[in-house]
Formats: C-alpha cells, structure tokens, sequence
C-alpha cells in the first residue's frame, strides 16, 4: 500500500523533529482524496516524553473537530523518536488506536537511511507503507 503526501508535509514534520529534538514530537495529518496536504502539529502530553507521545485529549478533540469542520479526512498520525530506529516501538504498537490510519516515524539518528516511513498497524501486525511526494 502507498500514502501519498505533499512534499512541504515533509519538509514541516522534519523541521518539528528539529525544533523538538529532546521529545518524541507529534501531530495528525488530514487531507482530501486519499492526499496528505495539511499538518496539525500537537504538543506531546506524554508522562516520558522523551521516549512516548501521547496528545493530549483536549489538543486531540480540537484537532479532530478542526479536522472535520475543513471537510478533511484524517490521513495520518505521527510522531519521531529521537534516539531511535523509526519502526514502531513495542508500545506505538500497544497504542495503535487508529488501525485504519497510516503512523509516520521520523527518524534524528544520522545514519537513518529513510528518515521518514510509514506504517499500517492493525491486530499488532506492522507493515511498512510506501510513500510517494504527491505534488502534481
């Protein structure tokens, strides 16, 4: 399976890993025909932030209506781990809420050969995702 997603996306989940380095960073993504074109960066509410993410409740309903109220879909939910291979931890699985939306893992380590992936969660089962730069 591929998701598609416009290149500035990238380019804005990248500069949130960047400004907060010391956290696992995240947000929701949402768009429109099945294209990722709007980001929702939330604050990591999280106990141990610097090794989970969770988004606040309050932050996660104001999103969603925000969402919805745009006539958006929501496309994909993600997070980085600083210090860490982005493949789903054993806990992102534990926490997959959202098994029919796509998780993003962003990647700080420098030797991180695809900084930025996708995967479908579902039943615990992990499957990477392609992602193509949709910006035609």
């Amino acid at each position: 399976m591929t998701v598609r997603i416009r290149g500035h996306i990238l380019a804005e989940m990248r500069a949130h890993v960047e400004r907060e380095r010391e956290v696992e960073c995240c947000g929701l993504l949402a768009g429109r025909d099945g294209v990722i074109s709007v980001i929702f960066p939330a604050a990591n509410a999280a106990e141990n932030s610097s090794t989970s993410y969770e988004i606040a409740p309050r932050d996660l309903f104001r999103i969603m209506r925000e969402i919805h109220a745009s006539g958006l879909n929501l496309l994909g939910i993600y997070h980085s781990h600083p210090r860490g291979e982005n493949f789903p931890s054993p806990l992102d699985i534990e926490r997959a809420y959202y098994p029919e939306t796509p998780y993003f893992i962003l990647s700080l380590l420098p030797g991180a050969g695809i900084p930025v992936r996708a995967f479908s969660i579902r039943d615990d089962v992990v499957t990477e995702l392609s992602i193509e730069v949709a910006d035609a």
